[in-house]
């Protein structure tokens, strides 16, 4: 037998008695799946920080960029390899540009006042929330609250609390505990109401702040027909994942605010609709 073949048969010989040893490479650490568990949580906070924005077809879009790009160094395709890596290589500082408003997110999301406490640790990092998908606002209150305002052509702005802690602005008015009710709402933006500047801040089924001011958004993309009562609108959910229901004082019309742009909606019902869903991630 040639000398060559000895350690080949060797190496049979020891797979033979341990079957088991062909897994090695397997040996999978307790760190290496903290590590896993840990990606994984960062990827589906993400894509739920994502979710339902614009910004998630330009995540999609930036993946199928990078596969493309795989796939043209793969084919040996250097010209054309070579003009996608060069945009790759800025990518990271294009993606700050790109997501700012979602990177603003979720830096004030961490740095939010209450972050650490323990019910708001459970509240973020537990997949299996029982009270995920309830609805706690009485959206039939708030909505016909809307609706009588519209008709009367009574300015307002309520602002629904989500994910993103509010502390930051609730401070800047008056902090309440009253529960949703129309006619609270109603009481509130009243013209000659001391309460009716500003906005009101909303969590859970409370009304917990108001005459609360608002950061103004100086988006372009805003049509100069919105004053500022629409642009504080915008600037908190720029700058939050709140929901923002904006009332005109000069056409009477309801506006749905998420994400830093309108959401359009046919009448009530599917406004109520498109609210349930916004809430229910949370």
């Amino acid at each position: 037998m040639s000398i060559y073949w000895k350690p080949y048969i060797s190496f049979l010989i020891l797979q033979k008695a341990n079957p088991l040893s062909r897994f090695d490479f397997l040996d999978i650490s307790f760190t290496d799946v903290l590590d896993i568990l840990l990606v994984a949580l960062l990827l589906y906070y993400l894509y739920k920080l994502l979710k339902g924005t614009v910004a998630i077809n330009i995540f999609i879009g930036i993946v199928i960029f990078y596969l493309i790009w795989k796939l043209t160094d793969i084919l040996n395709l250097d010209v054309l390899s070579n003009i996608l890596g060069k945009f790759v290589s800025v990518g990271f500082f294009a993606l700050i540009v790109v997501f700012q408003q979602e990177i603003r997110k979720f830096l004030l999301l961490i740095g939010s006042s209450n972050f650490a406490s323990k019910r708001n640790v459970i509240r973020y990092f537990n997949f299996f929330n029982q009270n995920k998908g309830i609805i706690k606002i009485d959206l039939t209150a708030l909505l016909s609250a809307a609706e009588k305002m519209a008709n009367e052509k009574t300015g307002a702005i309520i602002v629904l609390e989500r994910g993103n802690n509010l502390d930051f602005i609730k401070n800047t008015g008056d902090e309440a505990n009253i529960e949703v009710s129309a006619q609270i709402l109603e009481t509130i933006f009243f013209k000659n109401s001391p309460l009716h500047d500003g906005a009101v801040i909303i969590k859970d089924n409370q009304i917990i702040a108001t005459r609360v001011v608002l950061p103004v958004s100086d988006s372009t993309a805003i049509p100069s027909k919105f004053g500022l009562r629409h642009r504080a609108g915008f600037g908190i959910s720029e700058k939050t994942d709140a929901l923002v229901l904006v009332i005109s004082e000069q056409s009477g019309k309801i506006s749905y605010i998420k994400d830093g742009g309108f959401c359009k909606f046919k009448n009530t019902e599917d406004l109520k609709r498109m609210i349930i869903e916004d809430l229910s991630i949370f």
